[in-house]
């Protein structure tokens, strides 16, 4: 404290922040049932890991203490130990400050069984259906889990409804001398309420009607909580919003009324871009575009886009009308040329120009599945040279250099993925067939199956299995698949550690990769957030996985035993300017001949 004059002091604070005191040892007392380490993982809080300096997580905090002795509780009353107890806790520092010791005093209690499960008070639900929801039965170990999410489960039924403000209470009779409970749900449906009103916020470009046309939820209906989350998907995957959030606000004196208040935050709809991206399979990428996904606030998109890379150039004009009819029918139109010089995508040699136009719709038959349909002109000139390949010349010699296709598409989808970017949970199946038409020049077909299942582990943790069957041929004049169309595998999108399209058939005189007409390709990955990143973080994540994949020609058999297989990490990132990808990859069983590429990155290309 220094004096100053009228009256005044200076109060200056030296502060010494010293060393931050970290975990040292976390020590459980009382424990019978579970060693130490078993108990402790369910624990964020940690002694210090390689990841600590990321997570913070072997820093003392009094809010993770409280979390993880609630995860604690929960572990052993998921497994039966209903009387289960945290009889005290200690945190204790050293002289220097610099270390912390934890300890928690449990009483674990006797393992109980459920002697028996019923249902009362007023059943708007028939019984033997509310009855279904409870995971819980007689005769199995108690879990507390079990009953929480019947208790969920039956709130969520009796919200579909109507009854948005249910209460379900679920009582214990405990039975001590033989380690058994009974649970009577007592079920309060309350006033079944209705929506009045649909209130939209956030949209200052787009229609409400855009909106509206999404929602499964109607003004003047029962309240239904599985479509009002139904309305929160489909309005969550469309290119327009970011965000979107949806909240029940009772209606002031109605007791059986209630509004959505829907808000929405939209992302830039007109966007005049230049820029800048990478793949493993073209090199860089230069791009310029003209993109205006909601047309006059419609919904409507139109794009006209120009992008070179070492490996093609194309340009594209397109429209598309997600509701061309009021069924939800999408119609739209594209234009296109492209330059593409095979030899700079890492196959055989060959130069190709394709200039076409094409109409596609796409018609839903439920609320996850969809047909998609497609008829289009192509006219394809090849210019050969003395680099080309063999199997282009051969081509060239059978067919011509200039070629007309009339190229029909049809496929079916299902989508039940929640996230139309990052998603951590649902299938996506698509079944789709291409067919060069008679009336063309070239007559082939082209089926492809994908599907892509996301399970969560966790909050945090979501397991991904994916498989690709891809088959082709020529029929009537047109001998075989021609080798443009051909499937290709290696890198980012396929089979990660091996360069670009690389694997499979190669052309016999130059050696250079050509693809094939059959491809098998599998993908088993861990999703996890970043280290550090904050737990709602979903613009970008982390990923263990298991690549496997190969490509054959028209005349070999599929062999199993020539898939090639991969290990690695994957990282992702959806950043302000375009998405990101970034992946490491050991090839597990490289063959001679094979072309490797560990570290593989694209930007501007989508992660699905």
């Amino acid at each position: 404290v220094k004096d100053l004059e009228r009256n005044r002091v200076a109060i200056t604070i030296d502060v010494s922040e010293g060393r931050i005191a970290k975990i040292e040892q976390i020590n459980i007392v009382g424990n019978k049932a579970f060693d130490d380490d078993e108990l402790r993982d369910s624990f964020t809080l940690t002694t210090p890991t390689i990841f600590s300096f990321f997570s913070k997580n072997d820093q003392y905090s009094k809010q993770k203490l409280a979390s993880d002795l609630e995860s604690l509780r929960s572990f052993y009353q998921n497994r039966g130990y209903f009387e289960f107890n945290i009889e005290s806790t200690q945190v204790s520092i050293t002289p220097d400050k610099e270390a912390i010791y934890l300890t928690v005093n449990i009483t674990e209690g006797a393992r109980y069984t459920i002697k028996d499960v019923k249902l009362a008070g007023k059943l708007v639900v028939p019984e033997a259906e509310l009855r279904a929801l409870i995971p819980a039965t007689a005769g199995a170990v108690f879990s507390r889990q079990a009953i929480t999410d019947g208790t969920k489960k039956i709130v969520e039924r009796l919200g579909n409804e109507g009854y948005a403000f249910a209460n379900v209470n679920p009582i214990p009779d405990i039975d001590k001398r033989d380690h058994t409970v009974a649970f009577t749900f007592f079920v309060d449906p309350g006033q079944r309420v209705y929506v009045r009103r649909i209130n939209f916020s956030g949209n200052e470009h787009t229609r409400d009607e855009v909106l509206r046309r999404e929602m499964r939820q109607f003004e003047g209906a029962w309240y239904a909580g599985d479509k009002i989350q139904r309305s929160i998907v489909r309005l969550r995957r469309l290119p327009l919003f970011e965000e979107v959030t949806v909240d029940t606000t009772p209606v002031p004196g109605s007791a059986d009324q209630v509004d959505l208040d829907v808000n929405v935050k939209e992302r830039e709809s007109g966007n005049l871009l230049a820029g800048i991206g990478y793949s493993d399979a073209e090199g860089m990428l230069f791009n310029a575009s003209i993109s205006m996904k909601n047309l006059f606030g419609a919904g409507k998109e139109l794009t006209v886009s120009a992008d070179n890379s070492e490996a093609s150039q194309n340009f594209n004009v397109g429209y598309l009308n997600p509701y061309f009819t009021q069924d939800g029918i999408s119609r739209g139109f594209n234009i296109y040329s492209r330059k593409f010089d095979a030899a700079a995508a890492n196959t055989a040699a060959y130069n190709l120009k394709t200039a076409g136009a094409g109409v596609t719709y796409g018609v839903p038959i439920s609320e996850e599945r969809s047909i998609h349909l497609g008829l289009a002109w192509e006219r394809m000139d090849f210019s050969l040279g003395s680099d080309t390949s063999q199997v282009a010349r051969d081509f060239v010699n059978t067919y011509g250099s200039s070629n007309d296709s009339i190229k029909g598409t049809l496929g079916w989808s299902y989508d039940s993925l929640n996230s139309a970017y990052f998603p951590t949970a649902g299938l996506l199946q698509r079944l789709s067939n291409e067919v060069g038409l008679p009336g063309g020049d070239i007559e082939y077909y082209k089926l492809t199956y994908l599907v892509s299942w996301y399970y969560p582990l966790s909050e945090n943790y979501t397991f991904k299995l994916k498989g690709e069957l891809g088959y082709g041929d020529g029929y009537s004049s047109t001998g075989e698949l021609p080798f443009y169309s051909n499937f290709y595998a290696g890198g980012a999108s396929s089979v990660r550690g091996y360069r670009a399209r690389t694997l499979g058939p190669r052309d016999p005189v130059s050696g250079s990769p050509v693809g094939g007409s059959q491809r098998v390709l599998g993908n088993m990955e861990l999703l996890f957030p970043v280290p550090g990143a904050t737990r709602n973080a979903s613009s970008m994540r982390l990923s263990t996985f298991v690549d496997a994949g190969m490509v054959y020609g028209g005349s070999e058999a599929v062999d199993l035993g020539d898939l090639r297989y991969s290990v690695g990490l994957g990282f992702n990132w959806f950043t302000p300017i375009a998405p990101l990808s970034l992946s490491w990859a050991l090839p597990l069983n490289p063959k001679d001949g094979d072309s490797i590429d560990r570290v593989q990155f694209t930007l501007g290309t989508l992660f699905r």
